[in-house]
């Protein structure tokens, strides 16, 4: 009885085991981001505004990075910030779309982290979205983002 009972309990052991396995998700291979850089954003300015770049139309929804500078957000606590090219004392907000300058790019982080000094250089991560989109919560008009985002210094 007392071999029986430890069978059945190594064998409770071992499918447990499997099915928290199971449960796992299947491991990818990691791919490394690609590089974007802010000259690499848009393909030509006409009387239309500005043209995406056929690297950014490529590259919407992979995963990039992107080198610059974190402009000072507009509130302690906000979830997202402007990369730009060069580092700003101010933070370049736009009223419109038509407004957009052609060095910045909107992250919106996956979650909190600390922000940095507006000339502290940094990397941001994230998926790349294209096209003009309003913030619901703030209002903010982009046209490049990057969401689920992170960023490092560098």
């Amino acid at each position: 009885m007392e071999t029986t009972m430890r069978q059945m309990f190594k064998r409770r052991q071992v499918l447990g085991a499997l099915a928290a396995f199971s449960a796992l998700p299947l491991a990818r291979p990691a791919r490394a981001a690609e590089r974007l850089g802010f000259g690499e954003l848009y393909k030509s300015f006409g009387v239309l505004g500005l043209e995406f770049s056929d690297k950014v139309k490529r590259l919407n929804g992979a995963d990039v990075t992107v080198k610059g500078f974190m402009a000072p957000p507009l509130k302690a606590e906000a979830n997202f910030f402007v990369l730009t090219e060069i580092p700003m004392s101010l933070c370049p907000f736009c009223s419109s779309d038509a407004d957009w300058p052609d060095n910045i790019l909107v992250v919106y982080l996956a979650r909190r982290q600390t922000f940095v000094q507006y000339n502290a250089p940094i990397e941001a991560h994230g998926v790349l979205e294209y096209g003009a989109w309003i913030d619901p919560e703030t209002g903010f008009v982009s046209q490049l983002r990057l969401r689920e985002a992170a960023f490092d210094t560098v």
